[in-house]
């Protein structure tokens, strides 16, 4: 079957099937063996997230409407992403004055998958649109509430509310496809990478345990990654 073209993911459907048609066979049957059980599909490829190119951030990041404070909400939390490459569920979870947000040192603290916790530069623009969303928030925020960002009822915005926000912004901008979140993040570490091809910082940034799911995650291209090891490893430097 997968010489005939059948793909990975077809045929691991099909072999999960067999396994459970066996098992139950084994059970009310008298079956003995499980001819399905050591057979393995083959590792389906992995899909690489989309990335929005730097012009289109630019004009995605730029095209905020207007001053109303969930303008500037919205502006404050969409150059975040970018900024600092932050998931969507880092971004929600930030609460005001509990000092993991430091404007002035420009860099936040964000806890993402594992319970992992680092620390990640925030650049100017984010800076300045979170200064000015910071300024308002009151007008949204009910009393004692310690999100940082903050929806219509001045409760913690909902993830649901963020992609809403993003989709409307794009969709007004003419950027094409359906953007998520998460593009930003993936735009960040494309964008930082093509830059300054250090995979190992970008790596940090992004909170990846693993450098080859940053190879992944950034499109980086076997290219890519051979200077980065000719320009690192002491054994790979000529003489």
């Amino acid at each position: 079957m997968h010489a005939r073209g059948l793909g990975s993911r077809s045929l691991a459907s099909l072999l999960s099937a067999w396994r459970g048609l066996y098992r139950w066979l084994a059970r009310h049957r008298g079956y003995s063996a499980n001819p399905a059980e050591g057979v393995r599909a083959p590792r389906p490829a992995r899909r690489l997230p989309k990335a929005l190119s730097v012009e289109q951030v630019q004009r995605l990041l730029e095209a905020v409407p207007g001053d109303a404070p969930a303008d500037l909400r919205d502006r404050a939390m969409f150059e975040l992403m970018y900024s600092s490459g932050l998931r969507l569920a880092e971004l929600v979870g930030l609460d005001l004055g509990d000092g993991r947000l430091d404007l002035r040192q420009g860099e936040v603290t964000v806890t993402g998958k594992g319970a992992k916790t680092r620390t990640v530069p925030v650049g100017a623009r984010a800076r300045q649109a979170l200064e000015g969303w910071i300024g308002v928030r009151a007008q949204l925020a009910a009393p004692e509430e310690k999100a940082l960002f903050v929806g219509a009822r001045g409760r913690r915005i909902a993830p649901g509310i963020v992609e809403r926000q993003l989709r409307a912004l794009a969709a007004r901008q003419g950027v094409p496809g359906r953007l998520h979140p998460h593009m930003l993040r993936h735009s960040f570490a494309s964008h930082v990478l093509q830059s300054s091809q250090d995979l190992r910082a970008v790596q940090e940034m992004l909170g990846h345990a693993s450098i080859s799911t940053t190879q992944v995650y950034t499109h980086l291209d076997y290219q890519a990654l051979a200077r980065v090891y000719d320009a690192a490893h002491p054994r790979a430097k000529k003489k």
